[in-house]
């Protein structure tokens, strides 16, 4: 018996050799995040492949070495964390590095790529070939600098300086994603032209190689397999009463989460009354019978991939009434109508200006966007509505590889209920494919 747990103790999987199916080590010690046992027996049942993640973050430092060639820049600094997973892969306590940004990436245009850690956790980036050097010192947020904070920038801008002179020689353009005020001071101080780094990565991460899709499509499956178990549970526990929007959440967090997914962005589930106006975050309301449930998954899952896709549904033993029914008819015209437009070389232009209208009475409280890009979190490109456009900002065609999430929200103005529909699009070479497959509410369309 001790000899069989020896054996098998290490082993995430024991039914496998040294690496799991998407390349990384079987190893139950692995400083590595990712997929469960879960995730991984669904994804075979579904007959899903599975992304080569080093195949997959090849792509993605390729990527930004050709988009930093391409503008001539010497190099790229990072401190967004999800630009630092697009580069590295890795991850250090995601959401609180958002707001207390310990951590910064340089990719430079020879492929030199360093990583600012946390002091205590250099071990977590090992596990990446690609990242070259690893160092510590990019804290200088208030927090923990006080009034050292403006010094502790310029010592980084320092290292700034030793990482470009070894790598850029002369180029002194530097593209910046977002970075505190003291350390923006320092690299104008320390002589660097400071571009914008934020169209370098958000451009560059748009077109999705062909194993960011495999990771995309084991993402979706896990994704809608919590939100069939959210579901489940709302349709079982509403009827018997004294079921929270919470309680229901908490049910696709548990399931994202058993998967190997990562966190959600937002708190957008609300029922009945609560979803006019859209955007209400879920909250302690006890959910009644004969009323609507919708919600937005804005959820980053397995592999760091953002799921975005929204469902409404009908609780309830009686039928919903003709208005909901025919809101619903109109949302999902609206998302079929925009689907049939996507395919390579149609412009954001021309999707903002074409395609199925939302009657008057939804006109006021309709999305803030008719489509937006989709890969580590909501990304470019951006798609929106006539009334929103700005001439110079949205000039792009569609390429494939590039996946959009297409909105629709139904809310009358003045109203008791709001209709919330979403899917996931992959554009392809020959023109696109929704990667959403769960299904509209029978009730609401009419047939349950």
């Amino acid at each position: 018996m001790n000899e069989h747990h020896a054996r098998f103790r290490r082993k995430i999987d024991p039914t496998r050799g040294d690496r799991l199916g998407d390349g990384t080590p079987n190893d139950n010690d692995r400083v590595e995040i990712g997929p469960t046992q879960l995730a991984f027996r669904e994804w075979e049942a579904a007959g899903l492949a599975l992304p080569d993640l080093a195949a997959m973050r090849a792509w993605r430092h390729r990527r930004l070495i050709e988009a930093l060639a391409a503008r001539d820049y010497g190099g790229l600094l990072l401190f967004d964390p999800l630009n630092i997973r697009y580069a590295t892969d890795t991850t250090n306590m995601q959401l609180w590095n958002s707001h207390n940004p310990f951590r910064a990436c340089m990719v430079m245009a020879d492929g030199h790529m360093v990583l600012w850690e946390y002091r205590q956790a250099p071990f977590l980036a090992t596990f990446n070939p690609l990242v070259k050097e690893l160092r510590t010192g990019a804290s200088f947020f208030y927090n923990v600098c006080g009034d050292r904070t403006a010094a502790d920038a310029r010592a980084f801008a320092g290292q700034v300086e030793e990482v470009m002179r070894a790598h850029a020689g002369g180029n002194r353009r530097l593209a910046v994603d977002k970075i505190m005020v003291h350390g923006l001071r320092a690299l104008d101080a320390a002589g660097f032209a400071v571009m914008e780094g934020e169209e370098l990565t958000e451009r560059a991460r748009a077109i999705k190689g062909p194993d960011e899709i495999r990771a995309m499509r084991c993402a979706h499956h896990a994704c809608e397999a919590a939100v069939a178990e959210m579901e489940a549970a709302a349709r079982a526990g509403v009827p018997k009463g004294g079921m929270s929007e919470d309680d229901i959440w908490a049910e696709l967090h548990r399931g994202n989460i058993r998967r190997g997914g990562e966190w959600i962005e937002t708190r957008l589930l609300a029922s009945g009354p609560r979803t006019n106006p859209w955007f209400q975050e879920c909250g302690p309301r006890i959910v009644q019978m004969n009323e609507v449930v919708a919600f937005d998954t804005d959820l980053i899952g397995a592999y760091g991939i953002c799921i975005d896709i929204s469902r409404t549904w009908w609780i309830g033993e009686l039928r919903p009434r003709p208005d909901m029914v025919a809101a619903m008819q109109h949302a999902r015209e609206h998302l079929e109508s925009h689907l049939e437009r996507l395919r390579p070389g149609v412009t954001v232009r021309e999707l903002t200006h074409g395609g199925h209208q939302l009657a008057p009475q939804f006109q006021a409280q309709k999305y803030s966007c008719k489509m937006h890009g989709v890969g580590l979190c909501d990304e470019w490109p951006f798609v929106p509505y006539p009334d929103a456009w700005v001439d110079g900002a949205f000039e792009l065609a569609l390429e494939p590889g590039m996946v959009l999430c297409i909105e629709a929200l139904v809310s009358p103005e003045g109203g008791d209920f709001s209709i919330k529909l979403e899917d996931q699009v992959l554009i392809t070479p020959s023109g696109a494919e929704n990667l959403t497959r769960y299904s509209f509410d029978p009730a609401l369309c009419g047939s349950g």
